[in-house]
Formats: C-alpha cells, sequence, structure tokens
C-alpha cells in the first residue's frame, strides 16, 4: 500500500520561481570555475555534446559524490528559464525503450534520433544518498536543445561547491540536522510534464 505522504512515483520537483527553474550540473574547474564567473559556459564547452541537467540537488550529489569525484570537482547551481525546460520537456523521448509505452524498439529510436532531449528517471536520493522509491527526473540535451540551454536560456550560474562540501561535512560529523536544514528547497514543478516510462492510465 503506497504511503499518502510520500511523493508520486513520477514528479518533477525543483527549486523554481515564476520564470526559472535551477538545474545542477557538475564539472572539472577548469570549465566549472568560469561558467560561475562569467554566468556562463566557457569556449570549452561543447555545444555539440549531450549535457544531463538534474533538478535534484541530492541526485547530483550522489553522481558527483558531493564534489569529490574527478572531473565533477565544481557543482554549479544553473538556473534556467522555465520557457526553455518546458521546451525540453515537450520536445523530449525517454532514453530507453519501454514495452507498453512504444509501440515497437524501432519507433522508440526513431522518436529518439529525432528528439534533442531525453528523459531519464532514477531512484530519488536520501540525505545520506540511498535511493528512494519515487524517482528523479534528468534531463539530457543535445543539438538545438543544448544550444539553446547555453545560449538562450541561462539566467544565472552559481557555484554551490563550498554548499556541498559543508553539507557532506555535518553529514560525516553527525550533524544531520543541520545539513537538511541546508538543503536547496524543491517543490514540485505544476503545469509541466515528462515522458514516463509507464502507460498513462
Amino acid at each position: 500500500m503506497n504511503d499518502p505522504t510520500s511523493p508520486p512515483r513520477y514528479e518533477i520537483r525543483a527549486r523554481h520561481t515564476r520564470s526559472t527553474v535551477t538545474v545542477y550540473q557538475a564539472y572539472r574547474p577548469s570549465i566549472g570555475l568560469p561558467a560561475a564567473r562569467d554566468g556562463r559556459f566557457p569556449p570549452a564547452w561543447k555545444r555539440d555534446r549531450m549535457t544531463w541537467i538534474k533538478p535534484s540537488f541530492l541526485w547530483m550529489m550522489y553522481r558527483c559524490g558531493w564534489g569529490t569525484k574527478e572531473g565533477q570537482e565544481t557543482v554549479l547551481a544553473v538556473e534556467i528559464t522555465r520557457e526553455g525546460f518546458g521546451w525540453a520537456l515537450e520536445n523530449a523521448a525517454l532514453s530507453h525503450y519501454v514495452r507498453g509505452v512504444h509501440p515497437d524498439r524501432a519507433t522508440w529510436q526513431r522518436g529518439l534520433r529525432h528528439s534533442p532531449a531525453r528523459v531519464q528517471w532514477d531512484p530519488e536520493r536520501d540525505l545520506h544518498l540511498a535511493p528512494l522509491p519515487h524517482r528523479s527526473l534528468q534531463l539530457g540535451l543535445s543539438g538545438e536543445a543544448a544550444r539553446r540551454y547555453a545560449d538562450e536560456w541561462l539566467v544565472s550560474v552559481t557555484d554551490v561547491t563550498p554548499l556541498a562540501h559543508e553539507i557532506h561535512g555535518l553529514l560525516r560529523a553527525g550533524e544531520s540536522g543541520r545539513a537538511a536544514a541546508l538543503l536547496p528547497e524543491e517543490q514540485p514543478l505544476p503545469g509541466l510534464r515528462a515522458p514516463l516510462p509507464v502507460k498513462a492510465s
């Protein structure tokens, strides 16, 4: 039986305002530090590569090990336009084939080839980075979506590595309550939908 107090299994949650959504990425310092300093990605950031954005701070911490993994030492909070985020969702395909959702694998592959964005749902993480029953959205951007992300949707770029290290330090010291109080507040994003790996009811 589902716990009525738990979040829905598939729900887009993020730190957001009326006009913006905050997502997280982690880069090596040679890319992350100039991006935070200048508020835009440096020339070394390749617009022709797939880039994954994550609205969940804790999922980003799971992925980058609180900013300790090689090549992911600089954690960025990237504020983008809500309109841009919505466009990416509207033009996204699921990153993997799901029987019953897609007519067949070939149809899914065709859709994926023509989609500039892709959606992946992974287990959300708790403060100690253990998996939770509900899912966290990841959004992969390529082609037109990656270019729009870098050149049109960007509102601000903030280096949140110190925050990641502070929360991690508190956890290691057994101060879970103080660590939790520092987490960015993430709320459901009404009005925005993403492809789901389940049949619509």
